[in-house]
């Protein structure tokens, strides 16, 4: 994998937009908006997971996201690397294996049984890891798996996901104060500019989430049930 040869991240991010149309990964719906995990209303919705039924894209994609990554960090950065549960596990698998590194993965909580692990896989002190998403809002939800990593001993500075919402200001600084970076391949700004040039949803639509994304908090106070 030659990191040269692939598009650059503005590219990638407008042909990584424009594969998750085409699979009907995104989803907006300004009239009756999806709820969130926080339980906030939005009137936008990606589906991450249903990539890794697509074998053209999902191969492309998670050459994206490695050469992102060789290019941010550097190509000799990483000894191991980690799936966050459940979403992350199978782009971990298949980022590790273009990188040549051991794969493990984080759980959630510990499985109450057994040794009581958070890690399944080998990962051993000093090793320096890589942790690998579907997406990340606003960026909480990583910094347990992170914790778990650091627990073993292990060092894990940055995460890589496919999709970033790049809506919320405080995402960034939330990692970088817990010492970690990011590196995504495209936000909703991308989704949106492609949705517009493909005439993917009708103009209302588009205006309703364009309003969402420019004050997300905003939108969610008043549409609120």
């Amino acid at each position: 994998m030659i990191p040269s040869s692939y598009p650059d991240a503005a590219e990638m991010a407008r042909l990584t937009a424009r594969m998750l149309l085409e699979i009907k990964a995104v989803n907006f719906n300004s009239k009756d908006p999806f709820t969130l995990s926080s339980g906030l209303p939005s009137p936008t919705y990606v589906d991450c997971r249903k990539l890794i039924s697509y074998p053209r894209i999902r191969s492309t994609l998670m050459d994206f996201l490695t050469v992102t990554v060789m290019r941010n960090a550097g190509f000799e950065a990483f000894d191991n690397i980690a799936g966050g549960e459940t979403a992350g596990i199978p782009f971990a698998a298949l980022v590790a294996e273009r990188m040549a590194l051991p794969m493990t993965y984080v759980r959630k909580k510990p499985k109450g049984y057994g040794k009581n692990a958070r890690i399944e896989g080998d990962m051993t002190e000093g090793q320096r890891v890589l942790l690998v998403e579907d997406l990340t809002t606003d960026g909480g939800s990583k910094l347990s798996f992170v914790d778990a990593i650091r627990e073993t001993g292990a060092t894990c500075a940055h995460t890589a996901v496919i999709f970033y919402y790049g809506i919320f200001p405080q995402t960034e600084k939330t990692l970088g104060d817990h010492g970690v970076n990011l590196h995504s391949l495209c936000t909703w700004w991308d989704v949106l500019a492609e949705a517009k040039a493909q005439n993917a949803f009708d103009a209302a639509t588009l205006q309703e989430v364009e309003a969402f994304l420019n004050a997300p908090k905003e939108w969610q106070e008043l549409h609120k049930k």
